[in-house]
């Protein structure tokens, strides 16, 4: 069976890290590995994730620090470089996999062998209609989200590689030293440009915050421009849909109501990443407690057994 590590970059997580490590923890099939790669962070980060080591001996988390240079993609290439499975998830550390992520990723590289990188859609936990949300974005993805007349483009918040597909780019991936490009991407593109398949599956799905829309238009109008750049960077490779322009059009109506959504949320005491997948959770405990439970000998097999 193929094994699943998963690479979580953080810098300045702390108010989201403990509730992503728990979904990352608590899945069907369990990684081999989550590592949580420390970029130079100023808050409580590494602490939070020491504690939750403490507390879940079991299950494998890996505290890295990558204090050579600030960024998402040295800490990004640290941590997968460092990795050790079959597989390599990547997504960030705001993002709650769905219980099944590990069990969905693990079957879509073994049925499909040729699979070098997979994505999913993501469900946005801090807005409303989140269900909704998930069937708009997963309509988004496969369909627009492509390149070279129908390559499905990696998306960063939800996506996996193959240990093998890593290692022929790990040193050709662009460093981006202006961070002006979408790095998710940049990786896709250069798996691409060596042949290797990239593939696109309903069933692999995140969580990730909306937080991106409560920035001002002026920000959000530059982080639209790194899909351009990127593809300018990548000149050989071409698309025929343009996602941005989407997006762009959606800002105005998330941005007002992020803030609003957010003062609901607060008002009943609700963490929206806590409670992402909650029923999930609930359901899976359920089923291990009552393996737990059958497992369990009664104390007339107790008895037997120790006559």
């Amino acid at each position: 069976m193929l094994t699943v590590s998963i690479v979580i970059p953080a810098w300045n997580e702390e108010e989201r890290i403990a509730d992503c490590l728990l979904n990352a923890t608590r899945q069907t099939v369990r990684p081999h590995e989550v590592i949580v790669v420390n970029n130079r962070s100023t808050d409580n980060t590494a602490a939070i994730v020491e504690q939750f080591i403490r507390d879940h001996p079991d299950d494998n988390v890996i505290l890295l620090d990558q204090n050579d240079e600030q960024g998402l993609i040295p800490t990004r290439n640290y941590g997968l470089n460092h990795a050790t499975g079959d597989i390599l998830g990547r997504f960030d550390a705001d993002c709650m996999i769905k219980p099944d992520w590990v069990e969905v990723v693990t079957g879509i590289f073994t049925e499909d062998p040729s699979a070098m990188g997979a994505t999913g859609p993501v469900m946005y936990y801090d807005m409303p209609s989140r269900r909704f949300g998930l069937k708009g974005d997963n309509s988004i993805r496969k369909r627009i989200y492509r390149a070279d007349g129908g390559q499905p483009l990696l998306f960063g918040s939800n996506m996996a590689v193959r240990a093998s597909a890593w290692r022929q780019i790990a040193d050709e991936v662009c460093r981006d030293k202006a961070d002006v490009m979408h790095e998710d991407i940049d990786v896709s593109l250069h798996l691409i440009g060596k042949g290797l398949k990239t593939v696109y599956s309903p069933r692999m799905i995140a969580g990730m915050s909306a937080r991106r829309m409560d920035t001002s238009l002026g920000s959000f109008r530059n982080y639209m421009r790194r899909f351009k750049n990127t593809f300018d960077a990548h000149p050989q490779h071409w698309r025929k849909h343009k996602p941005e322009i989407l997006f762009t059009a959606m800002y105005p109506v998330m941005h007002m109501f992020y803030p609003v959504w957010q003062k609901v949320l607060d008002t009943a005491d609700i963490n929206p990443a806590e409670a992402a997948w909650i029923n999930e959770q609930m359901e899976l405990a359920e089923k291990e407690g009552r393996e737990l439970y059958d497992e369990t000998p009664t104390d007339e097999e107790y008895d037997e057994k120790h006559e």
